[in-house]
């Protein structure tokens, strides 16, 4: 009876012990596996990947550190393998950088944000209720020039994007399409130096006319709704790279706008994660994490202005994202469960 008793527990602590490595195989499936993300150039873009890299480590992958690639690099990149994925791919904005043959070796997964790549004008609330503003052909008018402009030459002054940025040529595109030329001076200093001068100019009690973008810290200190208001141009009239575009250059449901919808004259934009199809096909438990995480536009916001009053250090990034999932557990906890059943 002994002899069966000592046998029956030998087998019990046997299997016992054959199920735990098998269990943390199960929490871990990416172990031995070293993936290389990449990274946008602007920073607004850094969280998600700080984001995405702790999921990877979760899943057991081991993840070097990014490589900071211009758009058009990455894409050749993800492409020839050299690269496994980032989170900072924007369309259609994007499509003109794709290399031919792009769609045969990567591929676009997911929504990090959909829709969550805005561009426009903004311009404060207090002067759109008091000049009825509603679009750039408001700025036509002497009345809301005289208030917008701070140097004395007679035109608003726009507080745009410096030479070499994508936005500048389709600023100076509007202000040659809308006749807005002799109405608006577009200033291009430093874009950062430029807004923080508007904002100390609106903490005073003055107005604001600017362009920017989502996800930015400007819409963070700027709320839409609240503080400035989206306003139209006056009519879509695209530039020839927006013309396969151009039905996602009106948009609705845009908090803050003064219109439902609101011809923003820029593409709104998709953020995604862009990956490499042989790492997603080896790597299923990945590819699942990439296809579900997701961010609210203004998580994203609210990080990028910490970012820009000075936390920008790797380690501050890293801290924020620690910071993030322990705010959104359940929801990360989902994530890691979904990618761990989708490797078995």
């Amino acid at each position: 009876m002994k002899s069966l008793l000592r046998l029956f527990i030998t087998l019990i602590i046997g299997l016992t012990l054959t199920a735990i490595p098998a269990a943390a195989d199960d929490m871990k499936p990416g172990k031995g596996t070293t993936l290389q993300p990449a990274r946008a150039t602007w920073n607004t873009g850094f969280f998600q990947e700080a984001l995405v890299r702790k999921g990877m480590e979760e899943l057991g992958y081991k993840v070097k550190a990014p490589k900071d690639l211009t758009n058009p690099i990455f894409y050749k990149s993800v492409a020839l393998g050299d690269v496994d994925y980032w989170t900072n791919g924007w369309f259609p904005m994007h499509n003109a950088q794709l290399p031919k043959n792009f769609d045969e070796d990567a591929g676009k997964i997911g929504y990090v944000v959909k829709a969550g790549g805005l561009q426009g004008y903004l311009v404060s609330k207090k002067e759109v209720e008091k000049f009825n503003i509603k679009s750039l052909d408001d700025f036509k008018r002497d009345e809301v020039k005289k208030a917008f402009d701070l140097n004395g030459d007679g035109k608003a002054d726009l507080t745009a994007c410096p030479p070499g940025w994508g936005c500048e040529g389709v600023i100076g595109h509007h202000m040659a399409v809308y006749g807005l030329e002799d109405h608006i001076n577009p200033v291009k200093a430093s874009y950062e130096a430029g807004m923080a001068s508007a904002l100390g100019n609106y903490k005073s009690g003055g107005p604001v006319f600017f362009y920017t973008w989502t996800p930015n810290w400007t819409v963070y200190k700027f709320k839409p709704g609240q503080d400035v208001m989206w306003i139209n141009v006056p009519e879509i009239k695209p530039t020839d790279a927006q013309k396969e575009a151009e039905d996602r250059m009106t948009v609705a449901g845009v908090d803050g706008a003064v219109s439902d919808p609101v011809k923003l004259g820029f593409v709104v934009s998709d953020i995604q994660v862009v990956a490499n199809k042989k790492f997603m096909e080896k790597n299923p438990a990945a590819k699942k994490f990439l296809e579900i995480f997701t961010l609210p536009l203004a998580d994203i916001n609210a990080q990028n202005t910490r970012m820009n009053e000075g936390e920008k250090s790797e380690k501050d990034i890293a801290r924020h994202a620690d910071e993030w999932i322990a705010k959104n557990t359940d929801k990360w906890n989902g994530w890691l469960a979904e990618a761990r059943k989708a490797a078995k």
